[in-house]
């Protein structure tokens, strides 16, 4: 599990993407510019929670370590010591693989 220098706030979920090994179809190699943005991501760090009406945390559903599925197109995606990972909110995460 990787250790990471952010610290998410809020509803905000660390995550790093799960590469998919070198995708090869009918013999051809596909370049990774044409290759899609994976899905599949393991949980890195969690935000401090989201508040609801009362002002109380709500707890999180996923937890540290989680493989999870995320939006597409949800989430910011940040580099650290040549590392990307994404924030996405935790509405944007589909669900849990287990």
């Amino acid at each position: 599990m990787a250790k990471s220098k952010i610290t998410p706030i809020g509803d905000r979920v660390l995550v790093k993407h799960i590469e998919e090994k070198e995708q090869v179809r009918g013999g051809i190699i596909i370049p990774d510019a044409a290759k899609e943005k994976p899905q599949e991501a393991e949980v890195i760090a969690l935000g401090t929670g989201k508040k609801d009406e009362s002002g109380k945390t709500q707890a999180f559903e996923v937890k540290v370590g989680d493989r999870v599925l995320i939006s597409k197109y949800g989430g910011t995606e940040v580099k650290i010591d040549d590392e990307k990972f994404t924030l996405v909110r935790e509405d944007d995460i589909l669900g849990i693989i287990r």
